[in-house]
């Protein structure tokens, strides 16, 4: 598999330029954090395999639109504690942002949307070859 290049600088762009944004993760669609910006990495781990059982879920209820073709663009979840946004990011890849209560949401999403655009063609993760040989 060809290594996927360091976004993080790019992630770090968006986590900054949104006050009170926490985390900012890109992950594959197998729950594998392949970029970071304002989170360790245990917590990112952490983040993109928790993204991976959502996006999953996501795409099941998604199934349920008969003009749909099953695929989500973006998921979003308001808790007591702040924001979640999940969105789709490149084929097989998912850009994720955890933000708290005070966050401009609409200005996130914003943010969210330009950054996938600009950069959507390197935030792909492509399927991995050789499973069977990592055991």
């Amino acid at each position: 598999m060809q290594p996927l290049p360091n976004m993080d600088w790019m992630l770090t762009e968006l986590a900054n330029s949104v006050p009170y944004v926490r985390h900012v993760v890109v992950l594959s669609s197998d729950g594998l954090c392949i970029g970071k910006a304002n989170t360790a990495p245990d917590a990112a781990d952490a983040i993109a395999a928790a993204c991976s059982g959502i996006q999953s879920l996501a795409r099941a209820i998604s199934q349920m639109f008969p003009e749909g073709d099953g695929s989500t663009r973006m998921v979003g979840i308001e808790a007591d504690g702040g924001y979640f946004s999940l969105m789709a990011a490149g084929p097989g890849a998912y850009l994720a942002v955890l933000a708290d209560p005070e966050v401009d949401a609409g200005l996130l999403g914003d943010r969210m949307r330009t950054l996938v655009i600009r950069i959507g063609q390197h935030m792909t993760s492509p399927p991995r070859e050789d499973i069977g040989q990592a055991m």
